[in-house]
């Protein structure tokens, strides 16, 4: 393509992207003209393509360059990516750190698990960085500029502050709701004063639907950890008890010997 295109999702996200390549029921949309990054979408989930009138800003790639980076589909908000918004100033090359990395630095700092900070980026946002939602919510943890703002967050579409912001705003919840996750996430969703409202998880499928979409994937990675870590453990105990390899050969050894001793 001549010039750069938005991928129009199902689920109410664009996707701004340099070209594209159909493999299978996927369509891969590259977000680079050199192929650095790219996201794998399901073809069915793209109701059309629009040109991108907007100037094109250069994509935060992640330290790890040609990594993919994926996108949640039938997201509990239904953020709208405004793709990309032109930036003024000169467009200077500056080096990012990987996504990861701003990640478990922010959870550090907030004593978050890494795990729940991704669970709520991937429902917030997909991973894009960029993402713009119909009510204003920007970047990876979908902050409004009102929020962004009491966070001291200066440019939401930078993931290094969005992170820590957001990181920061759901310890402040957790903390607020003696550390309830199912309220704390209801609140970065709808706002506190709902979930005050409501006394809980306001009755909104939205919410709803947001919620369990964390919790779910939260727990289901937890899950995954605890058996790959007690299949170590068995591991680790049956090496413990084998033989060596010295005393495996020495037994045969013994035997032998006391074969052929009575002559």
């Amino acid at each position: 393509m001549a010039a750069s295109e938005l991928a129009i999702l199902r689920n109410g996200f664009s996707i701004r992207h340099e070209h594209r390549l159909v493999m299978g029921t996927n369509t891969r949309l590259f977000l680079a003209a050199d192929d650095s990054s790219f996201t794998d979408v399901p073809t069915e989930e793209i109701t059309g393509y629009e040109k991108d009138l907007t100037l094109p800003v250069p994509l935060p790639v992640p330290a790890d360059a040609h990594a993919s980076i994926s996108v949640q589909f039938g997201s509990a908000k239904a953020a709208s990516a405004n793709s990309w918004p032109a930036k003024s100033g000169s467009a200077k090359s500056v080096p990012t750190p990987a996504l990861n990395q701003v990640v478990n630095s922010a959870s550090a700092a907030y004593h978050l698990d890494p795990d729940l900070v991704n669970s709520v980026i991937h429902a917030e946002s997909g991973f894009n960085s960029r993402a713009v939602s119909p009510k204003g919510a920007r970047g990876l943890m979908q902050l409004m500029p009102g929020t962004a703002n009491q966070l001291g967050v200066n440019d939401a579409f930078d993931p290094q502050a969005n992170v820590t912001g957001g990181s920061r705003y759901l310890r402040e919840l957790l903390e607020r709701y003696n550390f309830d996750l199912v309220k704390a996430l209801a609140a970065y969703n709808a706002g506190p004063q709902r979930v005050e409202q409501y006394r809980g998880v306001p009755p909104f499928r939205e919410t709803r639907a947001y919620v369990a979409r964390i919790v779910h994937e939260y727990n289901t990675k937890k899950i995954a950890q605890e058996k790959i870590a007690r299949r170590e453990e068995a591991k680790q105990k049956q090496l413990s008890t084998k033989p060596t390899a010295r005393a495996r050969a020495s037994k045969p050894a013994a035997t032998a010997v006391t074969a052929e001793s009575p002559r």
